[in-house]
């Protein structure tokens, strides 16, 4: 088949079935796969176990639901000819708490089609991604048309840092092997302006502690005698940037690469975006490191952000104490050629020089991941790139996002392999945030997209261009 072939036979094929897609969908989103929550284990077993079914029902050749200390990895593969180019498709099938529910205007694990979208949480992220992978897969296995050997690893362990997949990853590299990863976990500009994302920021992630008297005081008999770890805590973190708005932390931007050349052309396309990210968050008014546009500080400057501050008393009306102890989580996201090991040491000798006498202090570091960034002249980015063309009819625009995927970084270090991160959300899909949806337009452009990715991919793989 040629591709104008592929996209009108997928088209018909989704003609067809469009209601039993969503249908399908729904009923994998109606379980509250949450992987944060003990509570929950049971409905995260009962996910991969959905999974594992329909991937058997639509033609996978092999389908297992492997077990770990954490939560089963769905792992999946159908090989043609081991002459062919082989994909890796990675997803994550738990989602994030759907907290605060009163927000919701429908319940989060019940889904909705209203207005074009469909809402529930993991709609976007990333049960609806995922899910058109399959669908894609089902029409080119009926056909007969897969151009490449495929493979499926889906976890239920990525919205808590993915602890398990890495060491998973490295016991089954030879499984796992393959020609290139393909991911839909991340967003796009518009459906009128559509994107591939190149880039994705690393993160590393700290709680810190002060403690200062051995309990609460009484501010009155103490105030002024001794340090108030909340005041110094406030102090610490305040100085953690500059009045530019750069971060603080000695030797923290050594390794930070300047764009390449060939994105300094999107980067004055995305200055129009700065009015409309300013809308998006409902801010006043945007700030960050001077002299950059929202999308510069987003994409290739690290930034460094306060999660969560708690100390002292905080219930109603007035208790006059210095707090016992402060806390706050804070966490910074890294760019290409960043390492969140070597910017946690960096991070953590930062704080030891900056603890303030009468305060003992603990660092405690989190789950990380690396940044990754794929050349828009690679094959691999080129492939994604022509199956935009054909079905949005525009070329997409290689872009560079300020959110993180620790796996991706993780594939490229024991697969060897490069990662397409060919993402159909949007940014105002509300992911990790109450009324969570996935555009069904989004959903089934996916579908079209997906097949026409493996054809461009095993053409330029076999042609060696």
């Amino acid at each position: 088949m040629k591709p104008n072939e592929i996209l009108e036979g997928v088209r018909q094929f989704i003609a067809t079935n469009q209601s039993a897609f969503i249908d399908q969908l729904c009923d994998f989103l109606r379980i509250p796969s949450v992987s944060t929550d003990p509570d929950y284990r049971e409905d995260v077993c009962e996910a991969a176990d959905f999974l594992a079914r329909h991937m058997k029902d639509i033609g996978v050749a092999y389908v297992e639901v492997i077990p770990t200390r954490g939560h089963p990895i769905v792992m999946g593969h159908t090989e043609l000819d081991p002459r062919r180019p082989t994909v890796l498709v990675y997803g994550h099938y738990d989602v994030q708490p759907p907290d605060p529910y009163d927000l919701w205007e429908s319940p989060p694990f019940e889904p909705d089609v209203r207005n074009g979208r469909i809402y529930a949480r993991g709609a976007a992220d990333d049960k609806g991604q995922l899910f058109g992978h399959l669908k894609a897969f089902e029409w080119m296995h009926q056909n007969g048309v897969l151009p490449c050997n495929v493979k499926f690893v889906f976890e239920g362990e990525e919205e808590i840092g993915s602890p398990h997949l890495a060491r998973f990853l490295a016991a089954n590299h030879e499984r796992l092997a393959c020609d290139v990863v393909l991911v839909s976990d991340t967003s796009m500009l518009s459906l009128q302006t559509p994107s591939i994302t190149v880039g994705l920021r690393g993160l590393s992630y700290f709680e810190i502690t002060f403690r200062g008297p051995d309990r609460d005081l009484h501010s009155g008999i103490y105030g002024g005698a001794l340090l108030n770890p909340a005041n110094a805590l406030a102090n610490l973190i305040a100085s953690l940037h500059d009045p530019m708005g750069r971060i603080t932390v000695p030797h923290l931007y050594d390794e930070v690469a300047p764009p390449s050349p060939e994105e300094h052309e999107v980067i004055e396309y995305m200055r129009i975006w700065d009015a409309k990210i300013q809308e998006e968050a409902g801010v006043l008014a945007l700030s960050g490191e001077a002299g950059l546009s929202a999308y510069e500080r987003i994409a290739f400057r690290p930034s460094l952000d306060v999660n969560g501050m708690w100390s002292g008393y905080t219930g109603e009306g007035s208790k006059t104490i210095i707090p016992a102890e402060a806390h706050a989580k804070f966490s910074i996201r890294l760019v290409p050629n960043q390492q969140h090991e070597k910017i946690n040491e960096l991070v953590r000798k930062f704080v030891d020089a900056n603890i303030p006498k009468g305060i003992k202090a603990s660092l405690k570091v989190y789950h990380g991941g690396d940044p990754y960034w794929l050349s828009p002249s690679s094959l691999e980015y080129r492939a994604a790139s022509a199956a935009i063309a054909d079905v949005f009819g525009k070329r997409a625009l290689p872009l560079r996002t300020g959110g993180s995927i620790p796996v991706v970084s993780d594939f490229k270090k024991h697969l060897g392999a490069e990662t397409v991160l060919l993402g159909f959300g949007l940014d105002s899909d509300a992911i990790h945030s109450p009324n969570e949806h996935f555009g069904v337009e989004n959903f089934l452009l996916e579908i079209q997209t997906i097949p026409l990715f493996h054809w461009y991919y095993a053409h330029l793989k076999q042609a060696g261009r």
